[in-house]
């Protein structure tokens, strides 16, 4: 595993106070810095925690793909609480969509991003461990967490064949 370095916090930040910047600017209205922490764990390279007006960073994964985080994974997060901000809180148009048509404009209008709802990164070196399960499909690779809930007699079915899966 590859360690976060000092550098490495210092150019997220960077990016952060860049992007808040630039939203700033090309929305008209003071933006607050969110706070930064490196704290995301598995698969995920990032999270905006609404409340908290926190963005959470992958460390694992930013070490490894530090131009994608820089270039679209601080800017996505970033969009998710400007959309909080702007249309969130007690919304009376309803529900906000965390990817949707108001997300996708804040990603457009500030960062000339398209922005997607999945990264595409190699997570190999945070997968964890998993197991082979088999149905009429084939295998099948289930995680840790859902290897322990079939220990605990959960059982899942495959989406494709109906079956319920076996361990292999």
């Amino acid at each position: 595993m590859t360690e976060l370095t000092d550098h490495i916090r210092q150019q997220a930040h960077q990016c952060l106070q860049q992007s808040v910047a630039k939203a700033s600017d090309i929305l008209q209205r003071d933006i607050a810095l969110p706070e930064l922490s490196f704290k995301q764990r598995g698969r995920i390279a990032g999270s905006a925690r609404l409340q908290d007006y926190e963005i959470r960073l992958n460390p694992v994964l930013l070490t490894e793909n530090l131009d994608e985080f820089i270039r679209e994974v601080i800017p996505h997060e970033l969009c998710h609480l400007l959309v909080w901000q702007l249309y969130g809180r007690g919304s009376k148009k309803g529900r906000i969509k965390p990817h949707g048509q108001e997300w996708k404009a804040l990603m457009w209008t500030i960062f000339g991003l398209r922005g997607s709802a999945c990264h595409q990164m190699d997570i190999q070196s945070v997968q964890g461990r998993h197991f082979s399960y088999r149905c009429n499909c084939g295998p099948v690779s289930l995680s840790i967490r859902r290897h322990n809930k079939v220990r605990q007699g959960v059982k899942y079915i495959c989406r494709a064949c109906r079956q319920q899966l076996q361990a292999a």
